[in-house]
C-alpha cells in the first residue's frame, strides 16, 4: 500500500525495524482485532493497538465507566464517569489515532453472538474479569479458527498465553490449561480481592506485544507456553503447556462441540475490570 506522509512519520519507528518493514505495517493496516473488556487490561492494549496502526479494533463490554474503575484503565477520564466503556475508549482511540476504525460493541458476548462477532476479525484479544467470558471466549475463537491472547491478572500477578489450537501441531486451548471454570466463590474477583493498577500496564502492554507478533507473524509466539508475572517478587516465569488429548474441546473426542454448554451463562455481562 502507498502511505500517507503523516502516515510515514507517525510509523517510522515501525518501518525502521528489519522484521516489520513497509509490508509489516501494512498489514497492522488492514488487520481487525476484537478486543473483550475495555477495562484494566484493555486499556493499555487498546491503546498500543491504536498507537501501533491496528487498522481495525473493535472493543465489546457492556458495563459503564465507574469512578472505582479509574485507578486501573487508563483509557478512560475522570469526565467519563457514567458513559458506556466502548464509547470512552473509542474517544481516547480516536484522540491517539484518527486513521483507526473502531466498532464499538456495547452488548455481552454470549453464545448467540459469539461466533458471529469473533468471525469478522483476524485476532482476539481477551482482557474479560470473569471465568464464564473466559471459557466463551476461547470455545467461540477454537469454532470460528480465530487466534487467542488472553490475559489475567489478580492482587499483585499476571498471567499471559496464545491459544490457537484450531491449527496444526502441538498447539493447546485455554481448557488445555484450565478444564472447566472454578466453583462459584472459589477464587475471587479483583473487585474482590484488589488488583495494583499498574500491574494492568504491563501484562496488557505485553498482551499487546503479542497481539503485534501474531498479526506480523514475527518471533517465537505463546502458544504452548503460559507467562506468569510476579510483581511483588519481580519474577517472570514461562511454563509449557502441552495440549491436552482429552480436552473437552481440542481433544481426541470431544464432548463440547457447539457454544450450547454457555447458554446459561448469556445474561452475564462481559466485563474488563
Amino acid at each position: 500500500m502507498d502511505f500517507s506522509e503523516s502516515q510515514i512519520q507517525r510509523y517510522a519507528r515501525h518501518i525502521l525495524l528489519r522484521e516489520l518493514g513497509g509490508e509489516g505495517q501494512a498489514r497492522l493496516l488492514d488487520s481487525k482485532v476484537l478486543v473483550v473488556g475495555a477495562g484494566g487490561l484493555g486499556s493499555p492494549l487498546l491503546m498500543y493497538l491504536a498507537a501501533a496502526g491496528v487498522g481495525t479494533i473493535g472493543v465489546v463490554d457492556v458495563d459503564v465507566v465507574d469512578l472505582s474503575n479509574l485507578q486501573r484503565p487508563i483509557v478512560h477520564a475522570t469526565d467519563s464517569g457514567g458513559r458506556p466503556k466502548v464509547e470512552s475508549a473509542g474517544q481516547t482511540i480516536a484522540a491517539i489515532n484518527p486513521d483507526i476504525r473502531v466498532i464499538a460493541h456495547n452488548e455481552r458476548i454470549h453464545a448467540g453472538n459469539a461466533l458471529e462477532m469473533i468471525s469478522g476479525y483476524d485476532l482476539v484479544a481477551d482482557g474479560s474479569d470473569n471465568f464464564p467470558t473466559r471459557f466463551l471466549v476461547n470455545d467461540a475463537c477454537y469454532f470460528a479458527r480465530r487466534p487467542l491472547v488472553s490475559a489475567a491478572i489478580l492482587r499483585f500477578d499476571g498471567q499471559v498465553s496464545t491459544f490457537k489450537a484450531h491449527e496444526d501441531g502441538d498447539n493447546p486451548c485455554y481448557r488445555c490449561l484450565f478444564r472447566e471454570p472454578p466453583p462459584p466463590g472459589q477464587i475471587p474477583s479483583c473487585a474482590e480481592a484488589g488488583v495494583l493498577g499498574a500491574l494492568c500496564g504491563t501484562v496488557g502492554s505485553l498482551q499487546a506485544t503479542e497481539v503485534l507478533k501474531e498479526l506480523l507473524g514475527i518471533g517465537d509466539g505463546l502458544s504452548g507456553s503460559l507467562v506468569i508475572y510476579d510483581a511483588l517478587g519481580v519474577t517472570f516465569r514461562k511454563i509449557k503447556v502441552r495440549r491436552d488429548p482429552g480436552c473437552p474441546l481440542c481433544g481426541e473426542a470431544p464432548s463440547i462441540t457447539d457454544l450450547s454448554i454457555h447458554e446459561e451463562d448469556s445474561g452475564r455481562a462481559c466485563q474488563g475490570g
